[in-house]
């Protein structure tokens, strides 16, 4: 039981302070001897870590800055390369829309021109250039054009047709 009373009797906050003062004063003496070592240009190896350390970590923070610059520069390449094959695909389509429309209106407008002249045809034939008019026309409505060329010769095309299912191919 003394034991127990004279543990009571110690007063901790001093011994806590007293504590305290001891790592403080150890702390200033480290700081003191690092800074008296680089002051001498010869720091000790704890010193000579610690400076490496901050030196590799400033080399990554501007590698690490660098690459964002980077990365910056590729976005807008690569966005710029994505208009470019974005134009470049609108053109080729464009042209191939072209290419279709004018494929097909000169297969309608020469089967019309060469039954104005006399030529007989079948009926494969004719249900053929019917089925090109009617891709014709998807084709010119999907892309917002107007057809102004083919209109009278698919008249003829299917009066002509009339009078052939009529009397017989």
């Amino acid at each position: 039981m003394n034991d127990i009373a004279e543990l009571q009797k110690i007063d901790f906050l001093s011994w806590l302070i007293t504590g305290f003062l001891i790592l403080s004063a150890i702390n200033a003496s480290v700081a003191m001897i690092g800074k008296f070592s680089e002051t001498i240009g010869k720091p000790v190896n704890w010193v000579r870590k610690k400076q490496e350390d901050h030196y590799l970590l400033m080399k990554t923070s501007q590698s690490l800055d660098e690459l964002w610059k980077q990365r910056k520069v590729d976005v807008e390449e690569s966005i710029k390369h994505d208009e470019s094959l974005r134009s470049g695909l609108k053109k080729l389509t464009d042209m191939f829309i072209d290419k279709s429309i004018d494929d097909m209106r000169y297969e309608i407008l020469d089967f019309a021109s060469s039954l104005s002249s006399g030529r007989a045809y079948s009926k494969e034939q004719y249900d053929h250039v019917l089925n090109i008019y009617e891709k014709y026309e998807k084709v010119l409505e999907e892309n917002h054009l107007s057809n102004g060329k083919v209109n009278t010769s698919m008249e003829v095309i299917r009066e002509l047709y009339k009078e052939k299912l009529k009397n017989g191919f």
